[in-house]
């Protein structure tokens, strides 16, 4: 076998593993939502609120010992540090609220986004050619943003169980991937 197919050979190892625990992971975290939906979505939050502090302590860091920022720019990581710092710990304090504070957020987001995007769609109306297509789509867009809005506690809800379906679809969808790659078959659409 020479170098070059065993090159191969090993990349596409490489891209059936990343595929399979990919889509391990997203089965797993997937069924975990569905399941066990508050305690999955706590267990979110307390590695956000990790996330949080770790990124704090990197942007601290950079505002005390970098040499190459100036003053403003310094003390604006280190501010910056300290909120992240801040907001990770009162996050563990009560992950409960946290989580919840987390969803709201997120779904506020999502609503808010959703309205926007179907205004965006309106003013190309003039660059378009599917205009029916796209004032439908602006429509729906931004009534289902306001949905969202004006009931977001349950459209966070539903949103959670889609995402944990989705999970399990998507992850099913990647395993069989991870079967399907070919040995040199590097040209595997992602």
């Amino acid at each position: 076998m020479s170098e070059s197919s065993t090159a191969v050979k090993s990349s596409t190892n490489v891209i059936r593993i990343v595929f399979g625990i990919g889509g391990l992971v997203a089965v797993v975290l997937g069924i975990m939502i569905l399941v066990w939906p508050l305690k999955t979505a706590s267990i979110i939050a307390a590695f956000i609120a990790i996330y949080a502090i770790i990124a704090g302590l990197v942007y601290l860091g950079i505002g005390i010992f970098s040499k190459r920022l100036g003053v403003w720019s310094r003390i604006g990581h280190i501010v910056l540090g300290l909120l992240f710092i801040v907001a990770g710990i009162v996050a563990f304090t009560d992950l409960g609220n946290a989580t919840l504070v987390l969803a709201f957020v997120v779904t506020l987001l999502i609503g808010i986004s959703w309205i926007v995007e179907g205004i965006v769609a309106l003013t190309v109306l003039g660059a378009v050619e599917s205009k029916g297509w796209t004032i439908f789509y602006a429509i729906i867009s931004i009534l289902a943003g306001l949905a969202v809005l004006l009931a977001p506690i349950w459209a966070a809800a539903l949103l959670w169980v889609f995402l944990g379906i989705a999970l399990i679809v998507l992850g099913v969808v990647q395993i069989i991937r991870a079967f399907m790659v070919k040995t040199g078959g590097l040209a595997v659409a992602y």
